[in-house]
């Protein structure tokens, strides 16, 4: 495949294009499986939270993570990135305290423990579209659609998170 050239530098144009390539051709996955006889290096990401919004310091350690990443590859190993999201407990219970205008002890008199829980849970993932935009478009190599959770998955068939 023969390289672009361009006459003007404009990045964001670029930058759609690359993105666009690598999204039509699914050039991540193919990396993968390409490699599929490879040994394997596994890479399971330090997980952000994602009842936050991501920042500078997030792109940075990505593109680090990412160039390690893409090394591995390079060498012909099998690189499957699974991405994930740190869930910690206490940051979300005072968020949703706060948000609800409670506190500790107000749990299971003024709310329901299974309302309190639904409400935690629910507030985990918060920003996980924005933080998926994000890590596309920063051309972080990962797996967006099977993430692993450090949260202990209780079920609640009656209510979606």
């Amino acid at each position: 495949m023969p390289y672009n050239e361009y006459k003007s530098l404009n990045l964001p144009d670029i930058d759609r294009e690359v993105r666009s390539f690598w999204e039509n051709n699914d050039i991540f996955n193919k990396s993968i499986a390409e490699r599929a006889d490879g040994q394997p290096f596994v890479f399971y990401e330090g997980p952000p939270s994602a009842n936050g919004l991501p920042g500078i310091h997030h792109v940075m350690a990505r593109a680090i993570k990412d160039l390690f990443c893409r090394y591995h590859t390079m060498k012909g190993e099998r690189v499957e990135r699974k991405g994930g999201w740190d869930t910690h407990g206490l940051p979300i219970e005072l968020s949703v305290e706060k948000e609800l205008g409670i506190t500790k002890e107000d749990i299971g008199k003024k709310i329901s423990i299974d309302d309190y829980n639904h409400a935690c849970r629910k507030t985990v993932l918060r920003y996980k579209d924005q933080w998926d935009e994000l890590t596309r478009r920063i051309g972080y190599w990962v797996d967006l659609e099977h993430p692993y959770l450090s949260l202990i998955h209780i079920s609640e068939p009656t209510r979606p998170y």
